[in-house]
């Protein structure tokens, strides 16, 4: 089996948010920052490390993140070309990890009903499997956060524009391990406000 442990999560949240015409990770959901749901699940989850990519109005999130920024599992880097799609930022975040960690699990910012409960299942599904990529799964749809292990990471380093690991998986699924989650809300993620009202109902 490949080595698969220590795992590092890699945060994507460089994005420019057009639809809201103001940076969508500093909306506010409850008590909290959207950017701060799934940091907090991250940091909280058995991830040995957290690699927080942002682009786009950084200084502004790193101000409203405060100490949380100094968390011991915590990296933070900046994508300065985050205008040419999200492949740059998986880059990023892989380069700071590729040496150390053996697989990595990539997570969207936008998904703030991600709890640590289901990333810490869905890396248990993962380590005990002999397959070299891990999805959630609900009611037969594949979703967000993936695990991916060292086998892909040059094939990550390869992909251009604004597409994530998505095309790797699809052209892989021998390589697949689904890992059937039971939250419908799972994969809600907020790329219109009618979504984030949608979420405040559930939280």
């Amino acid at each position: 089996m490949t080595q698969k442990i220590p795992t590092a999560g890699i945060i994507l949240a460089a994005g420019e948010s057009k639809r809201f015409g103001h940076p969508k990770q500093l909306l506010r959901l409850k008590d909290r920052y959207l950017i701060e749901w799934v940091l907090d699940a991250a940091l909280s989850s058995k991830l040995t490390r957290v690699v927080l990519v942002l682009g786009h109005a950084h200084q502004k999130i790193q101000q409203v993140l405060g100490k949380k920024l100094d968390h011991p599992k915590l990296q933070v880097e900046i994508n300065p070309h985050y205008k040419d799609g999200q492949s740059g930022s998986l880059q990023i975040g892989l380069s700071c990890a590729r040496d150390t960690y053996p697989a990595v699990m990539f997570l969207l910012a936008d998904q703030p009903l991600v709890d640590d409960a289901t990333l810490n299942f869905l890396l248990a599904q993962f380590w005990s499997s002999h397959k070299n990529i891990c999805v959630p799964t609900f009611a037969g749809k594949m979703g967000n956060p993936c695990i991916l292990s060292s086998h892909f990471y040059p094939q990550i380093m390869q992909i251009s524009g604004d597409i994530g690991a998505r095309r790797i998986i699809g052209v892989n699924p021998e390589q697949v391990q689904k890992a059937r989650i039971q939250n419908p809300h799972f994969f809600l993620d907020v790329d219109r406000p009618a979504d984030l009202e949608k979420i405040k109902k559930l939280v």
